[in-house]
């Protein structure tokens, strides 16, 4: 196993995908400040086809369709919000408008087959104006391709309250008490996989941006329809188990969990272990995971169908990546130095370790070739391993995979 290239892009890179497993990548990084957006697309060796800078709203959001066009959330010259279209050879596409309200943002979104599905929620204070206050109802819309909205639906998250949340102070006669429910400071989208697509379902999470409470809503994609709401809980990561179901994980305040919800929104399976995760095509789960004791280091997991996870060995280290799976049942990720591999029997290997590398890890793409792309930071690392080629299942290794974009459709 090799390291065959690396190289530095001009800022923190928020997303990479590729159209085949040839490459090339399609990224999407921070520029001079984050205000500004760079799109690129290069080849595994570094060589940049094309580059381009746009205006920013602080938190770049692309998704790749499958025909090789690159969405671009942005604010318009007017104060309003768009998605822009690149073509592969880096012209444009076109841009389709998206009329919002004021203070609010594209907090995230996904291309559909026929349009696009967009969670809004209230705007950073740094885009507003002196004295314009973010929006209070968050919404999911769907929207047609030339964007007309097809349905939205404003989404309340009630008061917040946890068991493990808590509180001291004079009111509490400084004793340690639970924080009686309160009402949301801002309703922010959930920082992992925000908004999931599989068949006619949509997973849309969002969360007190204080606390990092919330909830996971489940709602029907050709109407808008509510179906089910998660109860209260730390966010997690999520995942798309298959058509119309979801695994939704919480971590924190004590609770360590992931869930499986079917497309009714009823809990099919509860597990104590919370991490990263894939879904192969026969359904299975497997990932690196925290155990219900939150001590690290994590142990790989595989649920089976009594639902009690199997543990692998520890694995050391914090900072873990979204990973990959190849036909082989191996699972490939980075976690803090060091990009390792789990094989089907649940035995980790080290590929690959680099000591003081940043503590901001993308996720994890496997190409053909057995390529390995791993972002950190501003860079990307690629490897050439002996892995096999990627699988085929539900996650991350349908859609959300090399477009990153997580619809199962």
């Amino acid at each position: 196993m090799t390291l065959s290239s690396r190289f530095a892009l001009p800022g923190q890179i928020w997303s990479v995908a590729a159209r085949h497993p040839s490459g090339p990548l399609y990224t999407t990084c921070y520029g001079a400040d984050v205000l500004e957006t760079v799109v690129s697309v290069v080849d595994l060796s570094g060589r940049v086809h094309w580059q381009r800078a746009c205006p920013g709203t602080g938190r770049p959001r692309s998704r790749l369709s499958g025909s090789g066009t690159l969405w671009l959330a942005r604010p318009t010259d007017g104060g309003g919000r768009a998605l822009e279209g690149i073509r592969p050879d880096g012209s444009a596409d076109r841009t389709v408008a998206l009329p919002c309200e004021v203070g609010e943002e594209v907090a995230a979104f996904v291309v559909l087959g026929d349009g696009f599905c967009v969670l809004w929620a209230g705007a950073s204070p740094m885009l507003l104006p002196t004295g314009q206050q973010p929006s209070t109802v968050p919404r999911v819309a769907r929207y047609d391709g030339n964007g007309r909205c097809l349905w939205s639906t404003p989404i309340t998250l009630g008061p917040v309250s946890h068991p493990g949340l808590l509180e001291m102070g004079v009111e509490t006669g400084w004793e340690v008490r639970p924080t009686a429910p309160r009402e949301p400071s801002r309703v922010k989208a959930d920082h992992r996989e925000p908004l999931l697509v599989s068949g006619d379902r949509i997973a849309a999470g969002f969360t007190d941006g204080r606390s990092g409470i919330g909830r996971t809503f489940l709602l029907d994609l050709g109407s808008g329809a509510l179906v089910a709401a998660t109860n209260l809980a730390p966010s997690g990561r999520k995942a798309i188990a298959g058509s119309g179901e979801f695994l939704i994980g919480a971590h924190g305040y004590g609770e360590c969990a992931t869930r499986h919800f079917g497309r009714d929104g009823a809990e099919r399976a509860h597990w104590a272990w919370h991490g990263a995760m894939t879904v192969d095509g026969l359904g299975d789960v497997r990932g690196p995971g925290l155990s219900h004791s939150l001590v690290p280091p994590a142990r790989p997991h595989r649920p089976v169908p009594a639902h009690d996870p199997v543990d692998g060995s520890h694995v050391a280290g914090r900072y873990t990546s979204s990973p990959a799976v190849d036909s082989n049942g191996t699972v490939v990720f980075w976690r803090d130095d060091t990009l390792l591999a789990v094989d089907s029997d649940m035995v980790p290997r080290e590929l690959f370790t680099l000591e003081g590398s940043a503590e901001i890890v993308g996720r994890t793409l496997l190409l053909g070739g057995g390529r390995v792309v791993q972002p950190l930071g501003n860079e990307i690392l690629v490897f050439r391993t002996d892995l096999a080629p990627l699988a085929d299942g539900p996650w991350p290794c349908g859609d959300a995979n090399l477009l990153g974009n997580p619809v199962l459709e």
